[in-house]
């Protein structure tokens, strides 16, 4: 008996690796489109981390005119979570990564390389790993996990590497009469590589990011094939990449290891090895030290809780293509009306260190993103935000017509529009003066008594109809009958002169209407807020 025989007892019904070739023919695409894919399992939440090499992944292919698609690699049915699929497929969509090709919800996909569940892919891994094995280069192994555990015992006593390679190979060149009678008997084994591999011998690669990385060679009989029937990952993805036509394969700092296991299966194929771009991970700060930031110790580590937060999805991946590429910012501040899309990304300019996850600067990046929506858009977001997360906010927000008028101020038709927001959860406080008059007044310079004379005499010449110069025109003039400086400048030339200036009176007339000394345009709030409620405001005041 020979290598063949032993192929067909364990995948008797497996077609040849030519049937799934003839299927999965090349994709018809200009030269140089790149197809890339973002591959999640579907254990737990999207990771911010996920989300970042999606933005990769898809610029890679939009910017060359390629592919990008979503794939499930689900062979772990243990850890899989019900809905799992369901879950990154809504996670994404709320970040706008609707896939050319791949899963588009828990059981359904689209396009001509499926199926895109590696779970349901079970027959084309056995027919790939039926090829290895008929020319010698993967076999059946029996090792118990007490035998595994023996073995490493004793390579740990002889000072040794751990693994399963070379005389700690234990079944590796089993007869193929044993390797077949015990099958035939039942005996639980996994299909591992039987690697050509020596580490005293080295490899170059070309890294997408890091430039030219030397490995030794992989010389470890890795398992391919699990007990289940089930692949792992690093068979998985080099038969699915080679069928899917995968020209790049953006991935985690961590699989720089696995790469010589990687090129040693594409090889043994005979397969074209594709670009590896294995991207530095998303560090935090913590305790003056970084580390990876965490799914189980930051928050934010989940996608969700942006949407949580309020924080918008434009302002998210603008932020995370900032870490992706320095040169965005510059770009960004030169184009301020373009679609982040139209950035050309370049792995090349990939930092190779971890960027720090920064907060603040995320905040920021929102600010300036939420600064160029429109009224009705701000509107829109934050209403539908409020419907989920915030019960007063959404009925503050149900009536359309005034909420466009409040969201609207010194934001429409403005030179310099308003950056008061960063998160939708920051809405119900920004504006809820406009909604519920102040109880609490703290006027700064002017207080008391001479606060009330203010309001006093502004209220004698108040006119809602009058025009935003008028309107100002009337409170200098207010400033001026009561004493203070009618100009700034005035009173920043001779201090002395003055107990404040025009600056403060306004300051007194903005806190009577708002309880805030800072806030958007005072004539603009006025104007919304109406004649009566203006005018009931400030006599409250003077009560």
């Amino acid at each position: 008996m020979d290598y063949k025989d032993l192929a067909n007892v364990i995948y008797p019904d497996a077609k040849s690796i030519e049937y799934y070739e003839e299927m999965y023919k090349p994709r018809n695409l200009a030269q140089g489109a790149e197809v890339t894919r973002f591959a999640p399992s579907p254990t737990g939440f999207v990771h911010i981390g996920g989300l970042y090499q999606c933005i990769i992944n898809r610029a890679l292919a939009k910017q060359t005119g390629g592919v990008f698609y979503l794939r499930i690699e689900d062979t772990d049915q243990k850890r899989k979570l019900e809905n799992g699929v369901e879950q990154i497929v809504q996670a994404l969509a709320k970040f706008d990564f609707v896939p050319d090709e791949g899963m588009i919800s828990e059981n359904e996909g689209k396009g001509d390389y499926g199926p895109y569940k590696q779970s349901q892919r079970r027959e084309i891994y056995h027919a790939f790993a039926k090829y290895l094995i008929e020319r010698g280069l993967a076999y059946p192994c029996f090792a118990t996990p007490e035998e595994i555990e023996e073995i490493r015992k004793k390579q740990e006593a002889a000072g040794l590497r751990t693994g399963f390679y070379g005389v700690w190979a234990k079944y590796r060149n089993l007869p193929v009469d044993e390797a077949i009678e015990r099958i035939k008997n039942g005996e639980s084994f996994v299909i591992r590589l039987r690697s050509n591999g020596r580490e005293d011998r080295r490899i170059k690669v070309k890294d997408a990011v890091r430039g030219h990385i030397e490995f030794p060679e992989n010389d470890q009989d890795a398992v391919l094939i699990k007990a289940d029937g089930l692949p792992v990952y690093h068979f998985a993805h080099v038969v699915d990449d080679h069928l899917m036509h995968t020209t790049t394969v953006v991935r985690g700092e961590e699989w720089i290891s696995s790469t010589p296991l990687h090129i040693e299966l594409f090889n043994d194929f005979g397969f074209k090895v594709p670009k590896y771009a294995q991207v530095p991970s998303i560090l935090k700060e913590d305790d003056g030290k970084k580390r990876k930031i965490s799914k189980r110790k930051d928050p934010e580590a989940a996608v969700d809780y942006y949407h949580k937060e309020g924080i918008p999805s434009d302002a998210v991946c603008e932020y995370l293509m900032n870490i992706i590429n320095s040169s965005f910012e510059g770009w960004r501040k030169g184009n301020p009306d373009k679609k982040m899309t139209e950035f050309k990304m370049e792995l090349s300019k990939m930092g190779v260190s971890g960027a720090v996850f920064d907060m603040v600067k995320l905040l920021d990046v929102s600010k300036n993103v939420i600064a160029k929506y429109n009224a009705k858009q701000v509107y829109d977001f934050a209403y539908t935000w409020a419907k989920e997360y915030d019960e007063e906010l959404a009925k503050m927000l149900e009536n359309e017509e005034y909420a466009l008028k409040v969201f609207g101020i010194e934001r429409e038709n403005s030179k310099k529009p308003r950056k008061d927001l960063s998160k939708w959860s920051e809405v119900k406080n920004n504006i809820i003066y406009m909604y519920e008059a102040p109880t609490e007044f703290d006027f700064d310079k002017i207080t008391g008594e001479d606060a009330k004379k203010v309001i006093e005499e502004y209220l004698k010449v108040y006119n809602f109809d009058d025009d935003k110069q008028t309107w100002f025109d009337k409170i200098k003039d207010v400033a001026e009958k009561l004493g203070y400086a009618r100009e700034v400048k005035e009173y920043k030339q001779n201090p002395d002169n003055w107990p404040g200036h025009v600056g403060d009176v306004s300051t007194v007339i903005r806190v009577a209407l708002t309880g805030r000394r800072n806030t958007p345009d005072m004539y603009e709030i006025m104007q919304v807020l109406g004649k009566e409620e203006v005018v009931n405001r400030l006599s409250s005041v003077c009560k």
